[in-house]
């Protein structure tokens, strides 16, 4: 009976377990929802949730079916595999009433730099330009259609482009 003469510490270090355990379990049943591991380690309510919110995105095919004249340019340049939303945004609303919601004028200067500006990371057959060097903040549309963004060499290049910032197709002033 000498061995659990000072057994009184384990017993209390047991209860401070215990008692750890059942705060623990106690916090987790309030804090955790209940549909928490319905679909491995993921709360099964947030489908429901996600479902629920309003559509934004009305799809590619909605804008194709009325902008057929776009259509065919982009079909001839190399955006033909960037969807439409990608640079002018959620349009659920304006494929529901086209003459309600307008979308809004694109600053190209700042939209297409999202995707081409130079960047290590990129492939190097990805097209890319340095924005500051490449077009002195000039809209990327003084030069380039954005559906089909070769540069045209012909008159209408020359006649979009102001006379005092001409940029010629290396960037260079």
């Amino acid at each position: 009976m000498n061995a659990f003469k000072d057994a009184g510490h384990i017993f209390r270090l047991a209860a401070v377990f215990v008692c750890g355990i059942l705060v623990f379990v106690g916090v987790r049943a309030v804090l955790v929802p209940k549909s928490f591991g319905q679909y491995g380690h993921y709360r099964g309510d947030a489908l429901a949730e996600i479902a629920a919110r309003p559509v934004n995105f009305a799809g590619h095919q909605a804008c194709e079916d009325c902008h057929s004249d776009v259509l065919d340019k982009k079909k001839a340049g190399k955006h033909v595999h960037v969807n439409c939303e990608a640079c002018h945004g959620a349009q659920a609303k304006h494929a529901e009433d086209p003459a309600s919601v307008q979308p809004a004028k694109l600053d190209t200067a700042v939209l297409c730099v999202r995707c081409h500006e130079a960047n290590i990371a990129k492939p190097k057959s990805f097209p890319q330009v340095a924005s500051a060097d490449h077009s002195s903040g000039l809209p990327c549309d003084t030069c380039h259609q954005p559906h089909s963004p070769a540069i045209d060499t012909g008159e209408t290049a020359q006649a979009t482009t102001p006379a005092t910032t001409k940029v010629a197709p290396g960037g260079t002033k």
